[in-house]
């Protein structure tokens, strides 16, 4: 079979892509890189806000216009929230909720007959991209009052250490990619339910200990799920210098009613602490606003407290009521026009704080991990702390990892100059 995969959502998503990936081409089938050269079209899905379910369903009609003969499959969130939506979008023959997921590739090969060797395109899979994330931790046992992946992911659990390890040097014997992405669900929980009291932090310290991963990045860790002395972690230089803490509200009045066990005060400690122990780190965040409750006055002292802790980057989500959630049954729901105008007062802080973030770097030499060549024939990739670099270059960069020196801010991204 030719195979198509696609993925709307997150890190974690998109690791579970590229395991399926890996699962269908040992298996004989070929990776396509485009959806017209498809038989069969796989989407990973999100639902963690309605805007998600939006862009879901508008991707696969999308790619059933581009192939209308193919045959498709809504794998994950969406397909676990709406079953019998996703059954009733064109072209859709497969409804792979998330409790079945790990069984998609048989399911989409069931009836199909398989070569007797891999093609020639297939032998030498290359990953979806040149980070490559590592899955190491799945569902979630927080009671976030807007939030759905509990239901949809179920509880909270781990994979063993050894097999986390052994998948992170099989990757890097391959030569596949030169960094590691670490996600999950609610990745700061890794642990809690294997044996010997295992958290992610002996993760961590096992990946550097016994694997030659050039780089090792975190994906989204829960600000309650770590401590300062987390940070200490970063004196190996592998460990990429970006972390990501979602606050969702910086007034503590609101974090109550979201039911989030935190607040600004711990929340600020914390930053304060990755910023002392690991110098050029970048703090980015989610931030939600509208939700319920929130006056204008909890509104502009949640702004200021996002002011005052500068963060690299901040991804604004409007509140949207979640199906079975509990924020979904609370009073004083904020209008549309409302939350609209507050995630652009947000999202204009945002873009002025990754300017001024970024401008400290112009001049100095970084190490840039290429990730691809743009059609003008620039180089584009991403430094350690995750700002968007490009750069022209007269030899192949893919999958490399070079020192850099940063000439400019641009509107996107970083000017650089390749050090030989």
């Amino acid at each position: 079979m030719r195979i198509y995969l696609d993925n709307v959502g997150c890190r974690l998503n998109w690791s579970e892509i590229e395991l399926l990936a890996s699962e269908l081409a040992a298996a004989g089938h070929t990776i396509v890189p485009s959806p017209d050269e498809a038989d069969t079209i796989a989407v990973n899905t999100c639902a963690v806000t309605a805007q998600a379910e939006r862009k879901t369903r508008h991707e696969i009609r999308s790619l059933h216009r581009k192939n209308p003969q193919a045959s498709l499959a809504v794998i994950g969130c969406y397909a676990t929230l709406r079953p019998e939506t996703s059954a009733g979008l064109p072209g859709v023959r497969w409804v792979i909720p998330n409790l079945e997921k790990e069984h998609t590739g048989d399911l989409l090969t069931s009836n199909a007959q398989s070569p007797t060797q891999a093609d020639e395109a297939s032998e030498k899979l290359e990953t979806l991209r040149t980070r490559a994330f590592v899955k190491v931790q799945d569902g979630c046992d927080n009671h976030c009052t807007y939030c759905i992946v509990r239901s949809l992911r179920g509880r909270s659990r781990s994979r063993p250490v050894a097999d986390v390890v052994h998948e992170v040097q099989a990757l890097v014997e391959k030569g596949d990619a030169r960094e590691a992405v670490l996600t999950g669900a609610c990745l700061g929980a890794y642990g809690r339910d294997l044996r010997g009291g295992v958290g992610l932090r002996a993760l961590v310290e096992a990946i550097l200990a016994d694997t030659d991963v050039q780089r090792l990045r975190l994906s989204s860790l829960e600000p309650w799920d770590i401590s300062e002395t987390f940070f200490d972690l970063w004196g190996d230089a592998r460990l990429c210098r970006q972390i990501h803490l979602p606050l969702q509200a910086g007034c503590d009045r609101t974090l109550r009613r979201m039911g989030r066990p935190i607040r600004t005060e711990a929340f600020s400690r914390l930053v304060a602490a990755a910023r002392q122990r690991i110098p050029g780190v970048a703090i980015t965040t989610d931030v939600l606003v509208g939700f319920p409750g929130e006056d204008q006055a909890a509104f502009e002292k949640s702004y200021a407290f996002i002011e005052e802790m500068a963060f690299a980057k901040i991804h604004v989500f409007p509140y949207s009521e979640r199906p079975r959630t509990p924020a979904s049954r609370l009073p004083d729901q904020v209008d549309l026009e409302t939350k609209e105008k507050r995630a652009r007062r947000v999202r204009e802080l945002a873009r002025e704080h990754r300017r001024r973030y970024r401008r400290h770097f112009v001049g100095r030499d970084m190490p840039v991990l290429w990730e691809k060549q743009r059609q003008d024939g620039c180089w584009a990739g991403w430094t350690d702390n995750y700002l968007r670099v490009t750069a022209d270059a007269d030899r192949d960069l893919l999958n490399q990892i070079t020192r850099t020196r940063i000439l400019s801010v641009e509107t996107s991204h970083l000017k650089g100059e390749v050090i030989l």
